[in-house]
């Protein structure tokens, strides 16, 4: 995993709402893994908007917006010439506590969020907690029920194409009943159920025209054909696959741990072959699976995973601490707080 990630050029990112961190994952040298954790309350939903360098991340009751300073980084007071990205905060938008799950920015800057709790797809700005924009036909009302655990999102030319739920039910938590076998995917134009009867589907996602899910209750990567509604399966992770992302022919793919305790996870228990945490990277165009990275204790449920493309050592700043306060960033410069 070291070398692929020097080779692309990239650093890894994911969000744990079990540790309630975010974490950057990279290797500057190719030859060792480096690790950055950041404390935010129940992380989940990671998006990237490449055009502006900005990230946005999905949090217990609130969505936080990080952009990018390279002149921060460089002058980083306690590590300078130590990054070559700094994500600072810049606005944070107060939703409630709705389970935001799956987070993108889409045309026009519009940030979209899964909300879960309310069963539809939201806009997320200054005006409301959350604007509904869409909701599967068979949900007659938006209320606070998690009615059928709608949870990933898949878009396309900028805009929510297709999103994955664990059934088609409307009543609050109706998707507890049969959770290994009805999960649906669906088109958001037509919206019609283009894929049923799979097992806990997860992070929806396009790649060159075909759309991959990850079914999390039997750990795989699937390829859906959505005129037929069949699913391929490409390949066989090793936990409770969620949260995947693409670059330059591979896919990195995140494994949760089965929650010890769980009424829901204990119906797993006989489909993962093994129960790890940590990140796979799938080389797409042979099936196979090219490297990985294993929790053996303090990660054991990851929720996203988003690559950091053209990034190598890069750094995030929370809220929690005052340091995020020292920095400034304006137009045509930047400037860090002197110490007295």
């Amino acid at each position: 995993m070291p070398e692929l990630l020097h080779q692309l050029n990239c650093s890894i990112a994911i969000s744990t709402y079990q540790a309630g961190k975010v974490v950057f994952i990279s290797s500057f040298d190719g030859k060792k893994i480096s690790q950055l954790p950041r404390n935010f309350e129940k992380a989940m939903g990671i998006a990237e908007d490449e055009s502006k360098d900005k990230l946005a991340v999905a949090c217990r009751d609130e969505v936080i917006v990080f952009k990018n300073s390279k002149g921060l980084a460089d002058y980083y007071p306690t590590s300078p010439n130590k990054y070559d990205a700094l994500y600072v905060p810049r606005t944070t938008y107060y939703t409630g506590s709705v389970d935001i799950h799956d987070l993108s920015f889409g045309l026009n800057n519009t940030l979209y969020a899964v909300n879960t709790l309310f069963s539809c797809i939201v806009r997320i700005d200054e005006e409301y907690n959350f604007t509904p924009i869409w909701q599967p036909s068979f949900i007659d009302k938006i209320a606070p029920e998690d009615r059928c655990h709608l949870n990933g999102m898949a878009m396309k030319n900028g805009i929510p194409k297709y999103v994955t739920a664990f059934n088609n039910g409307n009543t609050p938590k109706s998707w507890r009943e049969s959770i290994t076998n009805s999960g649906i995917v669906i088109d958001l134009e037509t919206n019609e159920i283009v894929a049923e009867g799979l097992a806990m589907p997860h992070s929806p996602t396009l790649i060159n025209g075909d759309l991959y899910v990850l079914l999390s209750a039997t750990g795989e990567l699937v390829k859906i054909d959505v005129k037929t509604g069949e699913a391929e399966v490409i390949v066989q992770t090793e936990g409770f696959a969620r949260g995947m992302s693409y670059y330059n022919d591979f896919l990195f793919i995140g494994m949760s741990k089965l929650r010890e305790g769980s009424s829901t996870f204990e119906k797993l228990i006989p489909n993962i072959k093994n129960n790890i945490s940590g990140i796979i990277a799938v080389h797409l165009p042979t099936k196979s699976k090219y490297g990985s990275i294993i929790y053996d204790s303090s990660l054991d449920e990851i929720y996203d995973v988003h690559i950091l493309k053209g990034k190598t050592r890069p750094n995030i700043l929370n809220t929690s601490k005052p340091i995020h306060k020292e920095s400034l960033m304006l137009p045509e410069t930047t400037y860090w707080k002197k110490k007295k």
